[in-house]
């Protein structure tokens, strides 16, 4: 029996179980699951290098799906390799389940999440960057839907690893035609795709995405190539059903019972007892050490100094990649503006220039995370907007990730208001899980900057771009979830509270109202998410009343 005929049966195996678990769970996208079957059991049985009894070691081959939606799929695959229990993926979409209607890193094989599409492949190079940085010389495959190729973020990371030659990324396009709700722009029109991928410098390739020659051609080539690879595989929505072939408006659509039984007959012709021992496995070895790291700086500001918060970024940052080798920096062509730049000319070789493409950034500073590496990235606070539903994502992600957004608020003044961040604190404060921190000056930007740096999760740092005094003194000490009171008496008639640039005016206004006999506490709430709730409640009930500036 021939190697393509044990694929070829792999490919209906898998068919097979997302049939069954689409029409148990009554929900689903079991036609974009079978244009891609035969790319899947390419990938899995025959061209990807990975240990299936160790999908999480970082020395495999990654995959990563970016037409999330076809989740079904990537869960019938790995059943069939053993990493999911036998029928666990009849339980697909149930709340009880770790199988969601789209990915999410709750099981081995998953990095992050997908299923808000055009973000794969950014993820991908980032995963390339990681593995790189940890010496470990592997593939990354990254699965992507015809429909998605519309999305601007894939002709950003499209871009970006043609100009600069990312090496080990495979990028699969499953062109089937069809969108949810008609024809995709190019439909199956190939050399469309491939024009516009070649222009950016990809090595571009195409097949008969149903054809196990083919693709196993393809894939060969892939393999010997310098640079990013790109495979445009023409497939047929619905592959595998005769009467779901290229039929539209079955786009997120399961069968019935009746129908269901007939594509089984069907998917049971074509399936036999083939047994072939894949050459692909490997005995991974390479397993994340979970190290806590406990980071500090020391700063040696004088009070009165005059310095950007933004600026005091910078310096910690510089200070932190010192103690922190995984640490790795992104910045979107504003570095000079967010003092980045001083990480970038220590430490070269783990500063990543994004250019001005903040979704792109944002996926790759996730494929970075994914290996465990501390991944800090900023630009401006306004331009973080864009990039909203990248970091909406991160955040399902469970994703390690510090953020910056420099320039914040109406204080930038004379720039206009298409340079004022006046969106990112409430932005990030909706994201799942996620911190909020505002220095007001530099003692407390470097230490809450620090503070980010051995914190998991989602956190972000709103700096200021004109200078502020300082008014920490540098033994003072910060916490996530804190705050400071800066002034108070017994006679206070309110509280006001106050974050970054808002304290200094808030410190003026106290010093014009003491002056007219008028006492009130101020705090420092640099902590936005979570706020130091014991604190303001304490200040209400002795003041009376809370006033936020």
């Amino acid at each position: 029996m021939s190697y393509e005929s044990f694929l070829e049966n792999k490919a209906n195996r898998i068919r097979l179980h997302v049939l069954h678990a689409t029409t148990k769970a009554g929900s689903g996208h079991p036609t974009t699951c079978f244009s891609a079957a035969e790319i899947v059991s390419t990938l899995f049985f025959k061209e990807m290098n990975f240990d299936p009894e160790n999908m999480d070691y970082f020395d495999n081959d990654e995959f990563i799906l970016s037409k999330g939606h076809a989740a079904p799929i990537l869960y019938a695959v790995l059943m069939e390799l053993g990493v999911l229990e036998a029928g666990s993926i009849m339980k697909l979409r149930q709340s009880s389940s770790k199988l969601e209607g789209h990915p999410v890193p709750r099981i081995k094989g998953v990095r992050v999440t997908t299923g808000s599409l055009g973000q794969g492949l950014a993820i991908g190079i980032g995963m390339v960057y990681a593995k790189r940085l940890l010496n470990i010389n592997r593939r990354i495959f990254v699965l992507i839907g015809d429909g998605e190729m519309a999305e601007g973020s894939v002709w950003e990371a499209i871009n970006f690893a043609g100009r600069f030659q990312i090496p080990n990324i495979v990028a699969i396009l499953d062109m089937n035609r069809l969108g949810q709700s008609g024809p995709t722009m190019y439909e199956w029109n190939s050399e469309e795709y491939k024009q516009r991928i070649m222009s950016f410098g990809w090595n571009v390739f195409t097949c008969d995405g149903h054809n196990l020659g083919e693709l196993i051609d393809v894939f060969e080539k892939a393999k010997t190539s310098k640079g990013p690879s790109f495979i445009i595989a023409k497939t047929v929505k619905g592959k595998g059903a005769i009467f779901l072939e290229n039929a539209e408006g079955w786009h997120g659509r399961v069968l019935n019972n009746k129908e269901a039984l007939k594509v089984e007959k069907e998917l049971l012709s074509r399936i036999g007892n083939v047994m072939v021992k894949p050459t692909n496995w490997i005995l991974a070895k390479n397993k994340l050490e979970k190290t806590v790291l406990k980071l500090a700086v020391k700063t040696d500001y004088r009070l009165g100094d005059l310095v950007a918060t933004r600026e005091a970024y910078g310096k910690s940052l510089e200070k932190l990649g010192e103690i922190d080798s995984k640490m790795v920096v992104l910045d979107s062509d504003v570095k000079n503006s967010t003092f980045t730049e001083l990480f970038f000319k220590k430490y070269p070789g783990r500063s990543i220039e994004s250019y001005i493409a903040e979704q792109d950034m944002v996926g790759i500073g996730l494929g970075l995370q994914t290996h465990g590496l501390n991944v800090f990235f900023s630009t401006f606070a306004c331009f973080l907007s864009r990039a909203f539903d990248q970091l909406r994502m991160a955040a399902y992600s469970r994703a390690n990730l510090k953020v910056a957004g420099s320039h914040a608020g109406i204080s930038i003044g004379e720039d206009g208001p298409s340079q004022m961040g006046l969106e990112d604190v409430s932005m990030f404060r909706s994201i799942f899980g996620s911190t909020v921190l505002y220095p007001c000056d530099a003692v407390s930007s470097e230490k809450l900057t620090c503070l980010t740096a051995s914190h998991k999760g989602i956190s972000y740092l709103r700096t200021t771009r004109q200078k502020t005094p300082v008014i920490y003194g540098n033994e003072e000490e910060f916490r996530i979830g804190g705050s400071k009171v800066l002034r108070w008496s017994g006679s206070d008639v309110t509280t006001v509270l106050a974050a970054g640039i808002t304290v200094h005016e808030t410190l003026k206004a106290y010093q014009i109202l003491r002056r007219k006999g008028m006492s009130i506490r101020v705090v420092d709430c640099y902590s936005i998410k979570p706020m130091d709730e014991q604190s303001i409640r304490l200040a209400a009930e002795e003041t009376g009343e809370l006033v936020t500036v």
